[in-house]
C-alpha cells in the first residue's frame, strides 16, 4: 500500500476518516479497560488505580486530617501512575511505536495483580497499567484524546457544545464522549465482576486487554504512530 501522502482528493479523504473512525474503536476499547480496572480496585480495596484527580483529592483529605499512613499510600499510588506513563513512552518509543507490545505488558501487568490478590503490591501493578495505557493512543486524527481521564473528555465536549449553540462549527467535540462512554461502560462491567470475583477481576481485565492487543496488530503501523505520543 502507497504511503498516504501519495494520496490526493477523495480517496485521502476517506482513509483519513477510517483511521479516524478505527482510532475512536481503539480508544473505546482502552477506555473500557481503563474503566473496568478503576472499577476493579475501587470496589475491592478502595483506590483508585487510573483516576489520579480522585486519588490527589484523598491525598489532600488525608493531609489535612493528618493521616500520615494513608498520605503516603495515596502518594506512592500517584507516583506509579507517573512513572508508569514514563515507562509508556519509553516502551512505546523502543517497541517502533507500536501498540501491541505495550499492550501485552499491560494485561500481563494486569494478570499478575489479579493473581495476587489484595497483595500491597497488586494495587501498585495495576497503576503501573494504567500510567503506561496512556501511551498508547494520545490523539486520533489531531484530536486530543484522554484514556484514562475523563474529566478533560467533558470539558472539551462541553466548551465545543457551547461553541455550536453559538453557531461556531468546528469538528471533532462530540467524539470526545467515546472515551467517557467506554469509561462508563467499563467500570459498570467491573464493578459486576469485583462483586464475584473481587480483586482477581483484574486478570480478565488483563485477558482482555491481551485481546485489543492482538485485534490491534492489524492497525496500521503508520497509523498507530499517529494515536501515539509524538
Amino acid at each position: 500500500m502507497l504511503p498516504e501522502s501519495r494520496y490526493t482528493g477523495a480517496k485521502a479523504q476517506r482513509l483519513s476518516r477510517l483511521r479516524g473512525r478505527i482510532g475512536l474503536y481503539f480508544v473505546a476499547s482502552l477506555s473500557f479497560i481503563a474503566g473496568m480496572t478503576d472499577s476493579v480496585s475501587f470496589m475491592v480495596t478502595g483506590d483508585f488505580v487510573s483516576f489520579m484527580s480522585g486519588n490527589t483529592t484523598r491525598l489532600a483529605v488525608s493531609l489535612s486530617t493528618s493521616n500520615v499512613v494513608l498520605a503516603i499510600h495515596i502518594a506512592v499510588l500517584i507516583a506509579a501512575f507517573v512513572v508508569g506513563n514514563a515507562l509508556g513512552v519509553v516502551a512505546a518509543t523502543f517497541s517502533g511505536r507500536r501498540a501491541w507490545p505495550l499492550l501485552f505488558c499491560i494485561g500481563l501487568l494486569l494478570i499478575t495483580g489479579g493473581m495476587l490478590g489484595e497483595h500491597l503490591i497488586a494495587p501498585l501493578l495495576a497503576v503501573l497499567a494504567m500510567g503506561m495505557i496512556n501511551a498508547v493512543v494520545e490523539e486520533v486524527n489531531g484530536l486530543p484524546i484522554g484514556l484514562t481521564y475523563v474529566t478533560g473528555a467533558l470539558s472539551r465536549f462541553g466548551r465545543g457544545l457551547g461553541r455550536a449553540l453559538l453557531g461556531q462549527h468546528r469538528i471533532g467535540w462530540r467524539v470526545q464522549l467515546v472515551p467517557w462512554g467506554g469509561m462508563l461502560i467499563g467500570a459498570i462491567v467491573g464493578g459486576a465482576m469485583a462483586h464475584t470475583f473481587a480483586f482477581k477481576a483484574m486478570v480478565i481485565s488483563g485477558v482482555i486487554t491481551l485481546g485489543v492487543g492482538i485485534a490491534s496488530a492489524a492497525i496500521p503501523r503508520r497509523w498507530q504512530s499517529r494515536y501515539m505520543p509524538k
